[in-house]
């Protein structure tokens, strides 16, 4: 079967504003992801070999939505929203040595693993707060500005596909995101002041 052929587009900006402006003209109602720390982006130098582990060993799944992250190369931690009887559940996933206990009647501990500690929560907004203690927000992102959160699945494939043949001006240090069934978009934070922001495009040609 023949796989449909991938659209790329680049743009740049030298200003935050304009970058910003396009990003959310592009996204539209897509699902996104934005940094929690606008100064240090969100970096994705390990984003796609930790999605391939924590999918490998069960800990993620294709069909989870993203409320928050953070991809690093020696651990992850995460917010999914996931369905159990009907019901949403959001569940914490991170290191053990990151994840302080959780109040008894915010969250209840799902398993405690050896590499990570989950805690299973009702309310998004204790999950999140409990992603933001563990992590302090350090180089993670957040599902804020839309609708829905995104799709691990599509986030998966749209970063592979901005990442099989980079801009040398991408600085892997992600400002916000849009994943979407069709495409996905990325804007990207300079790492040295006086860069460009870089907005990556791809999706399915039509």
């Amino acid at each position: 079967m023949t796989l449909p052929a991938i659209s790329r587009s680049t743009h740049t900006w030298t200003d935050r504003g304009e970058a910003l402006g396009y990003f959310f003209q592009r996204a539209g109602e897509a699902p996104r992801l934005v940094a929690y720390d606008e100064d240090m982006g969100c970096p994705l130098h390990h984003s796609l070999a930790a999605l391939e582990w924590t999918l490998a060993v069960g800990i993620l799944n294709d069909s989870d939505l993203i409320h928050a992250a953070r991809l690093g190369g020696d651990a992850a931690a995460a917010v999914v929203e996931r369905r159990r009887d009907g019901q949403r559940r959001f569940v914490y996933l991170g290191p053990r040595m990151d994840a302080p206990p959780a109040d008894p009647y915010e969250g209840s501990l799902l398993y405690d693993e050896p590499g990570v500690r989950a805690f299973e929560f009702a309310q998004r907004a204790h999950a999140v707060a409990h992603f933001l203690r563990a992590t302090q927000g350090v180089g993670g992102v957040l599902s804020v500005l839309s609708r829905r959160a995104p799709e691990l699945v599509h986030v998966r494939r749209w970063l592979s596909a901005v990442f099989e043949n980079p801009s040398p001006q991408v600085s892997n240090l992600l400002l916000a995101g849009w994943f979407a069934t069709s495409g996905g978009g990325v804007l990207f934070a300079p790492a040295v002041t006086g860069d460009p922001y870089v907005y990556e495009e791809v999706g399915t040609e039509t």
